[in-house]
């Protein structure tokens, strides 16, 4: 083996897989029965962290960064004067085996540029998927990249072999797709996505009946969507993502601000910052969706196209809908409890718990974790001690500000006085 090469072609694809964001592993529960290599159950992989806080890894690599298609917001698009590379199928086994038994991995993520055609990568993918389980016995976390265009065939095959599979949906409109790939068809990416979707539809109902059952994609599928790259609004982003959830099945939505790495005059300009708080505040608003029981029209609507930039979305929606505050601690159901800003779900069925025995008052709540700075005006409790200043969503969150403390407020800082 010619380790120099093998070290150039892990620098080059290493480098170039870094643009996916992912690769969560939360679901998976392949347990180690067989004494083989490795044990993905209940663990979260490519520096995702487990519960108990501990921080896992994960060999993220393509298989290739040689493409047949001129993507414009994809660094291997292949126009690009870069340097390529492919890792045979024995080479991408070889690395995952020997860098987990030297403890650097849990897991691989395998995501490839499309060669020959989407079929052809998604076979070599497929292979070493299927080498590292039969051949090395290798039970650890396998994420692979569903591959626009894929037959049905082959992502069956594929869930049989990988823990996770997700299909980049890439740009959140279909116009967006169509003005910065538009050698692709929005209907390749939604077609594996179906496939995957009916297929664990199929499984769960088949291991209800039968004993045993080859496991199929036991972490579902995730999608990840490019923020920034064109002109979509926050609105457009969450509403494509709701839909990806609600039809297809998603374990997760991601959201990855654009990096501008190409000059391109469909694309913001080289040196054009990273929308990272954007990026932030469509996580938290993906989680008020998913955990917190908001209908994305209450966050995002015609009247409200963007995200608010300063404050996070749960405060946002509050400031708007001040008349619906405030909230009786004591009486409110818990749907209303989690619209409290301050109130994580945490807090909210401690809350819940606790207000069974007796009627909670100031000092209970700060022995609880709530978060003062922002509940104290949106909620009353068994306490004379409160704020009953009839205030302006403008003045409260003024005062919130003054008091708040974030990584990000340098971002914010900066924008808000462009204006």
């Amino acid at each position: 083996m010619d380790f120099e090469r093998i070290r150039e072609k892990l620098t080059i694809l290493a480098d170039a897989a870094k643009y996916d964001v992912s690769c969560s592993s939360s679901g998976s529960n392949r347990k180690n029965t067989n004494k083989g290599l490795g044990d993905s159950s209940g663990m979260g992989i490519c520096h995702s962290y487990a519960e108990d806080g501990r921080c896992i890894s994960l060999l993220k690599i393509l298989l290739t960064n040689h493409c047949i298609y001129d993507c414009a917001y994809c660094v291997s698009r292949k126009s690009n004067d870069i340097k390529r590379a492919a890792f045979k199928i024995q080479e991408v086994v070889d690395l995952t085996i020997n860098f987990y038994r030297r403890n650097y991995i849990e897991g691989l993520f395998l995501s490839s540029g499309i060669f020959h055609n989407p079929d052809y990568t998604m076979e070599r993918l497929i292979a070493v998927a299927k080498k590292l389980r039969l051949e090395e016995n290798f039970n650890g976390y396998i994420h692979l990249k569903s591959i626009p265009g894929a037959s049905d065939e082959l992502m069956r095959k594929a869930g049989l072999y990988a823990d996770r599979l997700s299909v980049n949906i890439e740009v959140p409109t279909i116009s967006g797709l169509k003005l910065l790939a538009p050698e692709k068809d929005h209907k390749d990416f939604i077609k594996p996505m179906e496939k995957v979707k009916n297929e664990i539809i199929q499984y769960n109902s088949e291991k209800k009946l039968l004993k045993t059952v080859p496991k199929y994609a036991p972490a579902g599928q995730s999608t990840q969507m490019i923020v920034g790259a064109t002109g979509e609004s926050d609105k457009d982003v969450m509403y494509s993502a709701v839909h990806y959830y609600a039809k297809y099945n998603m374990k997760r939505v991601y959201y990855s601000g654009y990096v501008p790495v190409l000059e391109d005059k469909r694309l913001p300009a080289l040196g054009t910052a990273v929308p990272m708080l954007r990026e932030n505040r469509l996580y938290q608003t993906d989680w008020l969706l998913r955990f917190y029981g908001f209908d994305v029209r209450e966050l995002l609507n015609n009247n409200h196209l963007n995200l608010d930039v300063d404050i996070d979305p749960k405060l946002s929606w509050a400031l708007r809908n001040l008349d619906q505050f405030p909230i009786d601690i004591n009486k409110a159901e818990k749907r209303m409890l989690a619209r409290i800003p301050g109130l994580g779900m945490k807090s909210v069925n401690k809350i819940i718990q606790a207000r069974r025995y007796r009627k909670l008052n100031l000092e209970n709540l700060k022995a609880i974790g709530v978060a003062f700075n922002r509940a104290k005006y949106f909620m009353i409790c068994d306490s004379r001690d409160w704020e009953k200043r009839d205030l302006t969503a403008e003045k409260i969150k003024s005062m919130i500000l003054q008091n708040s403390q974030s990584k990000y407020q340098k971002l914010y800082n900066s924008q808000l006085s462009l204006f």
